[in-house]
């Protein structure tokens, strides 16, 4: 029978310094190759048990950081509690004091603190402030995925909309300066998912009327039912429908819900993803139904 690899309690649950462990005697260099630690970076190995995620790359990175080193962007939302904001796939973003050389090697993107750039603490590691965070995130990669990132943000509270759209405003000409301004003035930090908020683009992209988010809708009777999207003075209700598997219960509950906001003189459009992958047909069903409904109550 083989042996078990060797796995002692102080080591299970954690991240570590192989070199370290191997000079307390906790293991020998052969023990750290056996399947029981997973290599993460040079030198840095975790229990082979833990699931690889972005937060996990954190901790495997933040022992090999540079003195006065801190966290940015995705890797500090992370920290900070919104972990399916960054993948295990995405680098780790990293502040480094200016003027130090490191050799960040792969799975991580460093830049240099501003002069003075506040960083505070954050459990074990230091981070940038939560609005450097936001800004860090918004003006890189795709528009809508920075305005996704951001919704997000603020829904979680993280971070305030104003003071990321204030702090955007006076950001000094740099590269991604001008995405962080326009994602910031996109953002509405409403949005409970990121389809609402790709939604929510389609139809500012089509120009049409910005609806009102997370709407509350009342009869005679009291609450209805909260619409993703609503064009209140029409009657109008846009909810993005996912991939739906529920319990009779809720099933039922939500033909009560739709049947109450139709007997209230509400009509609603269904969205799908596939519509979100065809904006202009989008668009095009939702002026058609803005101008059905004003033709209609035209003529009253």
């Amino acid at each position: 029978m083989p042996r078990s690899a060797a796995r002692p309690q102080a080591l299970r649950g954690r991240v570590f310094r192989g070199s370290s462990v191997v000079a307390q005697g906790l293991l020998t260099p052969k023990q750290l190759r056996s399947s029981a630690w997973t290599r993460l970076r040079q030198d840095v190995y975790a229990d082979a048990e833990l699931v690889l995620t972005h937060r996990l790359m954190v901790s495997a990175v933040g022992l090999v950081l540079p003195s006065g080193s801190a966290f940015t962007g995705r890797s500090a939302a992370v920290l900070r509690g919104v972990p399916d904001i960054a993948s295990v796939e995405d680098p780790v973003d990293v502040l480094l004091p200016a003027g130090t050389r490191w050799n960040a090697r792969s799975g991580v993107r460093a830049r240099s603190m501003r002069p003075n750039q506040p960083v505070v603490r954050v459990g074990r590691w230091r981070c940038a402030d939560r609005v450097d965070t936001a800004l860090d995130i918004i003006r890189r990669g795709a528009i809508d995925e920075a305005v996704i990132a951001l919704d997000r943000l603020v829904r979680d509270g993280m971070v305030g909309l104003d003071d990321v759209r204030q702090a955007a405003a006076v950001l000094p000409r740099g590269r991604g300066s001008a995405q962080a301004r326009t994602v910031a003035q996109l953002a509405d930090g409403q949005a409970e998912s990121p389809q609402e908020t790709r939604l929510r683009l389609v139809l500012a992209a089509a120009g049409l009327p910005c609806p009102v988010a997370q709407y509350r809708v009342f009869d005679g009777d009291g609450f209805i039912a909260r619409v993703d999207f609503a064009y209140p003075e029409l009657r109008i209700a846009i909810e993005y429908d996912g991939l739906w598997h529920g319990e009779r219960r809720a099933f039922l509950d939500d033909r009560r819900r739709l049947n109450r906001l139709v007997a209230a003189g509400w009509i609603v459009l269904h969205v799908t993803v596939d519509d979100l992958h065809h904006p202009e047909r989008l668009a095009a069903r939702v002026r058609v139904l803005r101008a059905q409904r004003l033709a209609l109550i035209n003529t009253r």
